[in-house]
């Protein structure tokens, strides 16, 4: 096997990997990787059907990069609900992605009983996104009991709809919002917060 198939096979491969990955972004970086690479193959060993394949593939994926990426941050991509603590709903999804959300937040504990708590689904369409839970502490604090995203969209950040709209918070007293404790990969850095001993902090805005 000679340098030229291996980077056949390695294009191949790349494809393959690609429909393997659950977080939409990356299933589309790989995929335009592996047609440009067999785009290359294909136009050196003047397989031209293939090369028009590829080519038509790696501009799909281009068109949906774009306007993923276009999208990440438009409030009217994703839109936030306010549900209740108790809804059946918000229920069923903390239970559908239970073993995911452990793996991601460890310590937490959801008590709907509790009536300091608000709830919130991030929602694309007709897809929930996103979930953010939180409870009221003393001191005008806002402190964060789960910020999960879906595997799907693990490459973005549609909790930051959330705190981008700080009247969901100032309007109930809060004058911080604290990140959940023992969060893996938190992602609070991007959005404004500031770092405080283990956790993240964002000051909001006096209420007008």
């Amino acid at each position: 096997m000679n340098w030229l198939e291996l980077v056949g096979w390695a294009g191949s491969a790349l494809l393959v990997w690609s429909l393997l990955q659950t977080r939409i972004l990356r299933l589309r970086i790989f995929n335009l990787l592996g047609c440009l690479i067999l785009i290359g193959y294909n136009a050196a060993v003047r397989v031209w059907p293939m090369v028009g394949l590829n080519v038509v593939l790696a501009l799909i994926n281009l068109w949906y990069l774009r306007k993923m990426l276009a999208t990440r941050h438009d409030e009217q991509t994703y839109q936030v609900v306010e549900v209740g603590v108790g809804d059946e709903f918000l229920a069923h999804t903390l239970r559908v992605h239970g073993a995911d959300i452990a793996r991601f937040n460890p310590d937490f504990r959801w008590d709907p009983s509790d009536g300091r708590r608000s709830a919130f689904l991030v929602v694309r369409g007709d897809e929930v996104v996103g979930v953010v839970l939180a409870h009221a502490e003393e001191g005008g604090v806002a402190q964060i009991d789960l910020d999960y995203v879906t595997q799907r969209f693990r490459d973005f950040t549609p909790g930051e709809f959330v705190y981008r709209r700080s009247r969901l918070f100032t309007d109930r007293g809060f004058r911080k919002v604290v990140s959940p404790p023992g969060m893996v990969a938190p992602y609070y850095h991007r959005l404004g917060f500031r770092r405080d001993g283990d956790a993240y902090v964002l000051d909001l805005p006096a209420p007008a």
